[in-house]
């Protein structure tokens, strides 16, 4: 609403990442900064590229920094990058800090296999806060630890450190708070606390999910991990299917465990933005960034009902995640592998096969292929695809969103997925399948058989 509010406080404690000296100079402009950003991209590929449970780190990469190559989320994770970088809420990743991690990650996998540039299903950046001790000696020094600091008027900064330490960063900014400012408390009783949902799970929980709610195995472990004995309320708010199997639990996506119930639920704990709901309350946007967008109109439609959202509150969700999900978590630079480059590498043979599938789609030598074409080869061979499926199809592939796929827009994708700077083209599988079921039904005439039998 843009009201604006005084807040009384004891003690205030600055815990603001990336963003601690900007803090820091409200208090007092005079102070040196102490914390220095560095980038780190990560990126996301199939879940093939590494065993189950097993991971890697190096600690001496070709240039000295850390990668790591591990499952998670029945995928694979790899990192990192470490750079200076501005402060900014919204970091991107870029297609250099994404290539050297690809690179490195060559020289731990087997030469059979190839990593390729469009197994990327996800990359991002995240900003480090390190950390110059403003109390130390060498203020040149860089921590990866955290450090506590109060200033002349009782600001508390805690900066530094890292998710995995976040428990003993509270414990020593609280006793540090409290000694400050004379404030009561018992002892410290964070070592040990179990978060919610943690009282009553067990690893054999999600089994009690399936067999009272009718879930799939695979959400309930999923529900399990991820809310522990919290996963029995998102399942009593979970939609009957209408099948045999599974009862309850529609998925927002087919290839992951997340269900309409987990936005619901994400509700009742006070998400409200469509790109919380992708990338924190579920991780689709870490994971998948097409597999997120595909998600994004069921997630806005069911926060709509919840939140009473009007028409035009949907659509601005919609195109804040749509933004989010292309400048944030790597869309851009993974379109940008078939839209970055009008260069055609291809052999001219490879050049008359793909311009005979091609045409074989462009019956009256248009020299483009629209969703009426594809319609008419599709039920040539009986298969049936939704008009705004294959509308979302060509998208992919038309470079000037004219609504049509030219020769050369078709030359160029063929192209990129032969270098392996995309993977996964929908319209290329489809074209191709066509060709080989219509090949099937050619009739050979009994004179050329020899006869026949």
């Amino acid at each position: 609403t843009g009201q604006e509010f005084d807040v009384k406080a004891k003690c205030v404690i600055n815990a603001t990442g990336p963003f601690t000296d900007s803090v820091r100079k409200m208090d007092d402009q005079e102070v040196p900064n102490i914390c220095q950003p560095s980038a780190g991209v990560h990126i996301v590929m199939p879940g093939y590229y590494s065993p189950d449970n097993m991971g890697l780190l190096d600690p001496a990469t070709s240039d000295g920094r850390v990668i790591f190559f591990l499952p998670w989320e029945k995928m694979t994770i790899a990192g990192t990058t470490d750079s200076p970088t501005d402060v900014t809420s919204h970091p991107i990743p870029t297609e250099e800090d994404i290539n050297f991690i690809l690179n490195e990650v060559r020289n731990y996998l087997s030469v059979d296999v190839e990593v390729r540039r469009g197994d990327v299903l996800a990359a991002w950046s995240g900003i480090r806060p390190l950390v110059t001790d403003p109390s130390s000696k060498d203020t040149q020094s860089i921590s990866r630890n955290h450090i506590v600091s109060i200033s002349d008027s009782g600001l508390v900064t805690i900066a530094g450190g890292k998710w995995t330490t976040y428990r003993a960063m509270a414990q020593d900014t609280i006793d540090a708070a409290i000694q400050a400012h004379g404030l009561k408390a018992g002892s410290s009783k964070t070592v040990g606390l179990q978060l919610q949902g943690a009282e009553d799970w067990s690893p054999t929980l999600y089994i009690r999910l399936v067999q009272d709610y009718g879930l799939e195995s695979e959400v309930a472990q999923h529900l399990a991990s991820t809310y522990g004995d919290k996963a029995f309320e998102v399942a009593k708010i979970a939609q009957v299917t209408g099948k045999r199997w599974p009862i309850v639990g529609k998925r927002l996506v087919s290839e992951f465990p997340y269900i309409e119930a987990e936005v619901v639920y994400g509700i009742k704990e006070y998400a409200r933005t469509a790109v919380d709901m992708i990338s924190r309350r579920t991780r689709l946007a870490f994971l998948n960034v097409q597999a997120a967008e595909e998600a994004l109109p069921r997630i806005v439609d069911i926060m709509g009902k919840e939140l009473n959202w009007s028409e035009q509150k949907k659509k601005e969700e919609l195109e804040a995640a749509k933004k989010f999900l292309y400048y944030e978590m790597g869309y851009k630079v993974k379109s940008d592998q078939l839209t970055g480059s009008s260069e055609i590498s291809l052999a001219p043979s490879d050049i008359e096969r793909y311009k005979k599938r091609f045409h074989m789609f462009d019956k009256d030598k248009k020299g483009f292929i629209t969703i009426l074409d594809v319609q008419r080869v599709l039920e040539s061979i009986s298969v049936q695809i939704a008009e705004k499926t294959l509308h979302d199809i060509l998208n992919e592939v038309d470079l000037n969103k004219n609504g049509q796929v030219e020769l050369n827009e078709f030359l160029q994708l063929m192209s990129a997925i032969q270098k392996g700077r995309i993977s996964g083209s929908r319209l290329a599988v489809l074209m191709k399948t066509a060709e080989e079921n219509l090949r099937q039904r050619v009739v050979i005439s009994v004179d050329r058989s020899g006869g026949g039998l």
